[in-house]
């Protein structure tokens, strides 16, 4: 990875930790995340305008692809919430973010990329994913299918699930529309685009979702009263965050190296869960983290 890459990623993570956090203070619902996805929308929806007439061109893979982004994009906001709501942070977070890696990583083999992936890569990406699963043990006792048996784990999973869905989409997208050669917009107006679609196909599907269920809907007239601020700003640093990760695609040699390297945000999720929230610091989660520590270093430098 460059340093570019390394930098837009590092701010990413950041920020990215930091809405994790404000989401789970506010027991986060579908109804939060789909408020912070439609002010992602409007925050970007200028660009709409000034690219009026090049997005006539683009053709229908373009447009599924934004379909299906939105689809994995609204699976990873439900399930995040729900697996915040079942457990803590400290334990659903990293679950959520780690474990995409080795799917995307497979995903970069099948398409015949796996040859950009260097051993160091792979090797930390490893290191990572068991780093991840090392942190919601309470004991190196405790090693056990049933510690990761419960909702929250579960949920956490599903997350993940969409989180890797949505990277291998948006990078196979994204290739085509960076190699548009009679297209006057630059690389960081052509990612914002993307993602301001993004923001629109993800809150078409959570929308669909709320107004299906009455709990739903309730719970959306809730936020719009008491959090809709909170949410909002929620949401501009999600798509803050979501603009430097599209960025940053651009300048690495294969997108597992992105994937990988966010997961910075874990070790930061994890101490605001201890300093803010009161949750607890095991043995295992201290050793998870330092084992992550040194796979996001392979990641970076290898």
């Amino acid at each position: 990875m460059s340093l570019l890459a390394l930098g837009l990623v590092l701010v990413s993570a950041i920020l990215h930790a930091g809405w994790n956090f404000v989401g789970k203070t506010r027991t986060p619902t579908s109804s939060f995340f789909l408020v912070a996805n439609a002010t992602g929308f409007l925050l970007l929806s200028p660009l709409l305008i000034l690219h009026t007439d090049v997005m006539r061109s683009w053709p229908q893979a373009v447009w599924w692809g934004l379909v299906l982004t939105g689809f994995f994009q609204a699976l990873y906001c439900t399930s995040l919430a729900a697996a915040y709501r079942s457990g803590d942070i400290s334990i659903a977070y990293p679950m959520a973010r780690s474990s995409p890696i080795l799917v995307v990583m497979a995903t970069t083999f099948l398409l015949g990329r796996g040859g950009q992936l260097s051993t160091w890569c792979a090797l930390g990406a490893t290191l990572i994913v068991v780093g991840c699963f090392l942190i919601p043990m309470r004991r190196f006792t405790d090693l056990s299918l049933r510690n990761y048996w419960n909702a929250s784990c579960l949920f956490a999973l599903v997350a993940a699930v969409g989180t890797a869905g949505y990277s291998i989409v948006d990078d196979e997208t994204l290739r085509y529309l960076r190699n548009i050669s009679d297209w006057s917009a630059s690389l960081v107006e052509r990612s914002l685009l993307f993602a301001c679609w993004q923001a629109l196909s993800s809150t078409c599907w959570l929308l669909l979702q709320i107004i299906s269920r009455p709990v739903s809907r309730s719970s959306l007239r809730r936020v719009l009263r008491d959090d809709r601020w909170i949410a909002a700003s929620a949401g501009v640093a999600i798509y803050v965050t979501y603009g430097l990760v599209l960025v940053a695609m651009a300048f690495a040699q294969n997108i597992s190296y992105i994937v990988a390297f966010r997961q910075i945000s874990i070790p930061i999720g994890v101490s605001m869960g201890v300093l803010f929230l009161g949750e607890s610091l095991s043995g295992p989660k201290i050793m998870g983290v330092l084992v992550l520590l040194v796979g996001l270093a392979f990641v970076a430098f290898g």
